[in-house]
Formats: C-alpha cells, sequence, structure tokens
C-alpha cells in the first residue's frame, strides 16, 4: 500500500483551503469526500460574508484567522477567479441604550487588529444604507468586509490544489482511523488509505473522527440556519451587509446582496441533534419574517424565490479546533470551523500547513501554479464581451437557464473543468443555473442532456441531483418495460 504524505478529511471549503495551501510543498495530498463534490456540506449553506473580525473574542483563534483571512481574500480570489465584492458591513441598533454595545464590538475589532472601523449615525448613516428601518439610531460600520460567492472559493481552491498535484476521491467515507506504525490507517468502504498526516476537516463529522483516535472526546452540535434568498429584483434592497447586534447565538439575522444579485436574509440559530438536518421549517423561517424588519424595512419579502437551511459545525468551547491532537502525533483537527470560517479558510491553510511543516518538514516547490481561469459569466457580460465569447464558442449563444442566462458552453466548461460537475448540483454551483426565479423548473432536462451527452459513463436515467440516491428519473417513457407512460 502507498503511504500518502497529507491525507485531508473533508473537501469543504477548510479542506480545500487545506490542499491548496500544501500543494506549495513538496507532498503527495489526498483529499476524501463523502459526498458526491466539493462543497456539499457547510460550505455549501452560509451568509457568503468576508467579516471584517470584530465580533470574535480577542486571542481567540477565531478572531486571529478571521482578520489574516479577510486580508488573505482579496488577492486569493483575484488569483482564482472567484467573485468578491468589497461592500462594507453594519451593524445596526435600534436603542441609544445599545451604543455601548457598538462600542465593546468597535473596541474589540481594534483589539483584533480590524482597520477602519467606525460608528456613523444620523444623516451620515442614513446616507449610507437609506433602507435601514426608523427606529435604527447608529451602526458600526466596517469597511474592510466584503461578500463573496462560496462556491466558486471552494471548487477553486479544490481545483487549484489538483493542478498542482493533490488527488481527490469522491463517494469516499471515512469509517475507521487507526495508528499503523509511524502512519495511519485510513478505512473506508472502498479501501484503506495510509497517511503519514491526517488533517481532520469533516463539518459537523469532525467530532466523529477526532473521537477515533482521541479519549479526550469532542462534541460538535450542528446549528441551524434557515434562510430567505429573493430575487435579483430585490438585490438592490440594501448595499452593505447589514446585521444586527450580535447574541450568544450568533450575529443575527442579518440583510444582504449576494455576488450573485440576490438578496438574503438569515440566518436563524438552533442546535439541534441531526448532523443531516438541513431542513427548512415554518417555525425559523417566520422568525425571518419578524426579526429582518427590525434592522431594515420594506423588505421585499414578495421576491422570495426559494428558502434553505445550513448546518455550522458548533461546539460549547465556541473556538476552532485546530492543531495536531495529543496523543496522536500527526493527526491535525481542523474542526468546528462554523461562522468566521468562510472568511478564515485561507489562514486556516497556512496554519494547517505550518503545522504539517513542523511535522514533515517538506521542501517548498518552485512551480507552484497559483492562479486558475474561472468560467465566463455571460450574465454580467456586457453585449461586445457576449459576442467575443460566441464568436469564440457558439455554445454560448445557446442560453439553457434563461433566469441567469447561463449557456450551454457555461455547462460544458464546468463539466469539463478539473474536478468537474457530475450532478445538477454541481452545475448549479459552477455556474448559478437553477439558481434563478423558476428554480432549476425549465433548465433541468437540458442540463440533464448535456450531462448524458458530455459523460461517456453517465447515462440519462443515472443523472442525480446531488450524487447517489437522488436520481431525477427512473428512465424515458418509451425505454420503460410495456412502453407506458412514467
Amino acid at each position: 500500500m502507498e503511504t500518502i504524505d497529507v491525507l485531508i478529511i473533508g473537501a469543504g471549503v477548510a479542506g480545500a483551503a487545506c490542499a491548496r495551501e500544501l500543494s506549495k510543498r513538496k507532498l503527495s495530498i489526498c483529499v476524501l469526500e463523502r459526498e458526491e463534490d466539493v462543497c456539499c456540506g457547510t460550505t455549501k449553506a452560509n451568509s457568503a460574508i468576508v467579516h471584517a473580525g470584530f465580533d470574535a473574542a480577542t486571542g481567540s483563534l477565531m478572531a486571529k484567522l478571521n482578520v489574516r483571512g479577510n486580508e488573505l481574500m482579496g488577492p486569493l480570489c483575484e488569483d482564482l477567479g472567484v467573485d468578491l465584492k468589497n461592500i462594507g458591513s453594519l451593524v445596526v441598533c435600534t436603542s441609544e441604550e445599545d451604543i455601548p454595545g457598538l462600542q465593546a464590538l468597535l473596541d474589540r475589532g481594534v483589539a483584533n487588529g480590524v482597520k477602519d472601523l467606525r460608528i456613523v449615525r444620523g444623516e451620515e448613516l442614513r446616507e449610507l444604507e437609506p433602507n435601514l428601518a426608523d427606529e435604527v439610531v447608529a451602526a458600526l460600520w466596517a469597511p474592510t468586509a466584503s461578500i463573496v460567492n462560496p462556491f466558486q472559493l471552494n471548487w477553486a481552491l479544490a481545483e487549484n490544489a489538483l493542478a498542482n498535484g493533490a488527488e481527490f476521491d469522491f463517494n469516499t467515507e471515512v469509517t475507521g482511523v487507526v495508528r499503523d506504525g509511524d502512519c495511519w490507517l485510513v478505512s473506508t468502504p472502498g479501501e484503506e488509505y495510509r497517511a503519514r498526516c491526517v488533517i481532520n476537516a469533516a463539518g459537523v463529522y469532525a467530532d466523529s473522527i477526532h473521537n477515533m483516535v482521541s479519549d479526550d472526546k469532542m462534541e460538535i452540535t450542528p446549528r441551524r440556519g434557515q434562510y430567505f434568498v429573493l430575487d435579483t429584483t430585490a438585490g438592490r434592497h440594501v448595499g452593505h451587509t447589514v446585521f444586527q447586534l450580535p447574541t450568544k447565538l450568533g450575529k443575527g439575522v442579518l440583510v444582504t446582496p449576494t455576488t450573485a444579485g440576490n438578496l438574503l436574509v438569515g440566518p436563524t440559530a438552533e442546535d439541534i441533534d441531526e448532523k443531516e438536518g438541513t431542513d427548512t421549517t415554518a417555525a425559523g423561517l417566520q422568525e425571518l419574517l419578524a426579526k429582518a424588519p427590525l434592522s431594515v424595512k420594506n423588505i421585499p419579502f414578495r421576491e422570495t424565490i426559494t428558502s434553505f437551511s445550513g448546518l455550522r459545525a458548533h461546539r460549547a468551547e465556541h473556538d476552532f479546533a485546530i492543531g495536531e491532537v495529543e496523543g496522536a502525533p500527526g493527526f491535525i483537527d481542523c474542526a468546528a470551523i462554523e461562522s468566521p470560517g468562510l472568511t478564515s479558510a485561507p489562514a486556516i491553510g497556512e496554519m494547517v500547513a505550518e503545522i504539517v511543516d513542523g511535522i514533515l518538514h517538506p521542501e517548498m516547490r518552485d512551480d507552484f501554479i497559483a492562479t486558475r481561469e474561472g468560467i465566463p459569466n455571460v450574465e454580467w457580460a456586457t453585449d461586445e464581451q457576449w459576442a467575443a465569447l460566441i464568436e469564440k464558442d457558439p455554445a454560448y449563444g445557446r442560453v439553457i437557464c434563461r433566469c441567469r442566462k447561463v449557456t450551454e458552453a457555461q455547462i460544458v466548461s464546468a463539466i469539463h473543468h478539473p474536478l468537474g460537475a457530475r450532478s445538477l448540483d454541481g452545475i448549479k454551483r459552477r455556474t448559478e443555473a437553477c439558481m434563478g426565479r423558476c428554480q432549476a423548473g425549465f433548465c433541468t432536462p437540458k442540463i440533464m442532456e448535456i450531462l448524458d451527452r458530455e459523460l461517456s459513463d453517465l447515462a440519462f436515467s443515472d443523472v442525480t441531483k446531488a450524487g447517489p440516491g437522488s436520481e431525477l428519473i427512473v428512465g424515458r417513457d418509451k425505454e420503460l418495460e410495456g412502453g407506458d407512460v412514467a
């Protein structure tokens, strides 16, 4: 059995960031993912905010890695072709009695190293954000906050790691981790892997993986957050990310634009037992309807096109758990990565790579590929830019997703890019097809036909929404036994 230098469990944004950073070194790297693609867990369902860094407790890993991640995010997204918009954020309060709370956030942010924070009021505040609720009296202004496309970021990090030699095995669930001499033996239903270092980036399942190797047990509680997504017709209702004063359960209900032009409202925060409990509830969505108007008025909820929920990997200590596990040499936790985990991902990659450096002492590569080319976005292209794309490839002129103006060429590119899409959700995350007003109602059959045509090992009836078990059809009408209509 070949021995791998570094085996990473989990292909979310934290695992992918670790893989990319480690691929700068002369190491063999393999990433195992239990789902069918990257970005299938927490990373696919969050607020997509690059936080400034004022919320986390001073001295915590969250604070340190948030601020460092914010610094790294801009250059990283430019290198990897990821959508990022520096729009700034506002934390609002609706009572003069809450002003000390804003001041405490400002003081904490300054202590954490966040730049240019200040409290704004009156006319200046209304000029910044005209649709703030009338009751809002002041806000903490953080100009270094941004919004990012989390799907692109996760995929781009993984794809760039692949370009630099990392390997990815999907539909591969880890069932056991045991010490094997000076290495780790990692079991899956299909095969075993032997690795000198193991990085546990398994999201809400990171406690289960950790507890396979340590007597000091970890407990991660899935913290569910529910959201509304409003159509692009509502995307300019606010120009900044608008937070409410945080509570012990998190940063509260926010209202923010997205890089795709939508308006996002959420999340709720509720601790649940089910690690797959990504259902939405009537009570949760009603909570959003009640709380969001406390900070932003006249939210056009009639423009809602979908709702969703995501799970944050929360633990009672409320800090990231990153480091070599005591009594388990070469086993590194990258666990409890909840908000601001997306922001912190580039810095998490740096930190984990430094830990690996201290264990394996690898040489740095001189041929690292730092950039990658993304998929052109026709929706935001000018007529001239679109015409140039069509001249290059006529398939850019065949629109498949009418809501988001996604063309056949973009879908084909998503399939054939490294770590290409093999499911409807994979196409969605890479191109934003199916994310518009009709929510895949019109474009699904066409995308299925393109997947069938472009992937020789994937039959039309085998196309899934999100991997095995989510097949969309049982067959074509005329191919069914007896010719009966399905």
